[in-house]
């Protein structure tokens, strides 16, 4: 009887490590379709976020009418005032996403600071260094598609 309990206690925790791996296949730093931002995703609280770790520039430049040129560049497209000092590197932009199976991770919010508005997305795995975002209202139908690359 043990041996029939250790082997089903064996099974069943293999069998939920394997979801949580493949999910796992979008973990990394990202660059944007841009090429002018890195976004790091990570795992949170069972879920998977991201946050932006690189600016290709990360200071208002001169002559800037958004900030003070020379430091960096802040959320002030925020709807919430409080936010709008945040900078934009560190900043959660992506949060809640959940491994759906078949290299498509959905349920999440992503936070575009350029504009200060956030959308449901989901995500695709199209390879191991290539990720469609998709940020959309409402349902997926309208929206738009991003590519991302390692």
């Amino acid at each position: 009887m043990h041996t029939i309990v250790m082997t089903v206690a064996l099974f069943l925790a293999t069998t939920a490590a394997v979801p949580a791996q493949e999910g796992d296949a979008i973990l990394g730093v990202w660059n944007n379709e841009e090429k002018d931002a890195k976004i790091e995703i990570y795992r949170c609280d069972g879920k998977y976020c991201g946050k932006v770790v690189w600016l290709k520039d990360p200071n208002y430049p001169e002559g800037s009418k958004e900030g003070t040129p020379g430091t960096p560049w802040l959320d002030h497209n925020n709807p919430a005032p409080a936010k709008r000092k945040t900078p934009i590197i560190g900043l959660d932009i992506m949060y809640g996403f959940t491994y759906a199976g078949e290299n498509t991770w959905s349920g999440g919010t992503v936070y575009d600071p350029k504009n200060g508005n956030a959308y449901r997305g989901k995500m695709t795995l199209a390879s191991p260094n290539r990720l469609s975002m998709r940020g959309f209202v409402g349902i997926p139908l309208f929206g738009r598609t991003t590519t991302w690359t390692r």
